[in-house]
């Protein structure tokens, strides 16, 4: 197989480092590595994202303007993990929703973007 997944998903931050420490604080990712004030987070299952410093103004986005979207994040307990965003006062986007036996929320980042949690009865074939 040529083409074996995603390594990781590049976030562009005003301050890569503050998005980096949310990560940290908010979700229990890791700092794994860092190099010219860019971040790489990597979460409990190996997935990664690197938060890169932006340039410009940001563009106003919408949970279906055109682009990435959302990235989802998996959870052993979708009840816990609710109530443990709502104390670190997340800003949520949407209220809990059950779509076909998946259970998800919509939140932001520490930046805004748009993240949701998802817990699946079953894994996605």
């Amino acid at each position: 197989m040529l083409f074996t997944g995603l390594e990781h998903t590049a976030i562009a931050s005003p301050n890569p480092r503050a998005l980096a420490q949310w990560y940290v604080d908010t979700l229990g990712f890791v700092i794994n590595y860092e190099y010219d004030g860019n971040y790489f987070v990597k979460a409990p299952n190996g997935a990664m994202l690197e938060l890169i410093p932006s340039e410009g103004d940001a563009v106003p986005t919408k949970m279906k303007t055109p682009g990435i979207r959302h990235l989802a994040v998996m959870v052993s307990d979708f009840d816990a993990a609710h109530e443990d965003l709502k104390a670190k006062n997340v800003t949520f986007l949407t209220g809990q929703l059950d779509l076909k036996g998946n259970r998800l929320v919509f939140f932001e980042d520490g930046d805004g973007n748009i993240l949701h949690l998802i817990a699946r009865p079953a894994p996605l074939p």
